[in-house]
């Protein structure tokens, strides 16, 4: 089961897909996004603001106001809304694999848990390289959501690994005396890093040490942490999800990470002009996870086939499409699912504030005591 979405950030600007419209030559712009949109200055107030923001967010478990996706697979899973939003409806506990292009691929996929039905970004948890939770303000905000970090080598990361993952597979008893277990939703990129010129290097020296076949637009897996989590988690999950994640602009050749940067998407105002997704599902009781060697080969060749998918989105403008949507492929706006939800932004700050004014108020009925 299969499908394809296009999530549109700037409708605007973004051509309508063509035969010829795949990404096999350098955009006469230098960057695919166009000009940086905010001054010096600017820049470093979005940054501090966005620091800042993203850390208190994450501490509270609200939100950034990104907006809603759901479109529609075999089995209604994905759909679009009368509105025109898309709407997915994957269950609420999954494990989620992804090809890793650029730093903030979870990022979009944090907004597709919240245009999941019901919205899952409260009950995401992503697992990140460890040098990740020193980049200034985020890396703060990572920590107190409960990203999951990993320094690449096993025998420092499993019992890490292990405590956070029996933390998610805990069952708890209710009121009515039933078991249940917490909504989980828990995103792997099997890659460990994102693709860039070091990356590539690396995984066609880890290929060529194996006798394997290196793919060309995606990094060959490593399957050590993958199996680890699927084994521990079996018994509470049925499906896998796999998203093959591709950004309009990057040509043949280059990679994510030179185009869209925390800076260039946050602070200079150039983000992806669309974001795509091509999804699929396999059952848990069908993956050879008694079998570490068996599991390799499988997760391996999933990833031939995300190159497969990558090299027609590259050819095309779009990745294969699917039969059972009209068109073969969904397209949405980035868009809040309702305009009250602005006031999400507003509550961290001004619970903040409240509570600032009332140490302050505090402070000073004690120092007039004195």
């Amino acid at each position: 089961m299969a499908t394809d979405v296009h999530k549109k950030i700037d409708p605007d600007q973004v051509p309508a897909p063509a035969p010829t419209a795949g990404l096999t030559r350098e955009p006469s712009d230098p960057h695919p996004a166009g000009r940086v949109k905010h001054s010096f200055p600017m820049q470093v107030l979005r940054g501090l603001t966005f620091g800042i923001y993203f850390a208190a967010c994450c501490l509270a478990y609200v939100s950034p106001p990104l907006a809603a996706l759901r479109p529609s697979m075999r089995q209604r899973q994905i759909r679009k809304t009368p509105d025109g939003r898309v709407e997915l409806n994957f269950p609420e506990r999954l494990v989620l694999i992804a090809n890793h292009q650029i730093y903030t691929d979870w990022l979009y996929l944090w907004w597709v848990a919240y245009a999941n039905a019901p919205s899952m970004h409260g009950h995401i948890y992503i697992i990140l390289k460890e040098s990740l939770k020193y980049i200034p303000g985020v890396g703060i905000g990572m920590m107190f959501y409960g990203f999951i970090f990993m320094s690449r080598k096993m025998s420092t990361d499993q019992p890490r690994l292990a405590h956070r993952i029996d933390k998610l597979k805990t069952r708890h008893v209710g009121a009515n005396g039933k078991e249940y277990l917490n909504p989980m939703w828990l995103l792997l990129f099997p890659e460990g890093t994102n693709l860039s010129t070091n990356g590539r290097r690396k995984s066609a020296a880890w290929a060529a040490k194996l006798g394997l076949k290196d793919p060309e637009h995606v990094l060959l897996p490593r399957s050590t942490g993958t199996l680890f989590c699927l084994r521990e988690l079996k018994d509470s999950l049925e499906y896998i999800y796999d998203c093959t994640v591709a950004y309009e602009g990057v040509p043949r050749g280059k990679y994510g990470d030179q185009y869209f940067s925390l800076i260039s998407t946050y602070f200079q105002g150039r983000p992806p002009r669309s974001v795509n997704f091509h999804w699929r599902r396999f059952r848990i009781a069908d993956i050879p996870l008694d079998d570490a060697k068996a599991f390799d080969a499988w997760l391996r060749e999933r990833w031939y086939e995300k190159d497969a998918f990558m090299e027609e989105y590259l050819s095309t403008g779009r990745f294969p499409a699917s039969p059972d949507i009209e068109g073969g492929h969904l397209e949405t706006e980035v868009r809040l699912k309702n305009w009250f939800e602005l006031g999400q932004i507003f509550v961290v700050i001004g619970t903040a504030g409240i509570v600032w004014r009332m140490v302050i108020n505090a402070i000073a009925r004690f120092a007039s005591v004195l």
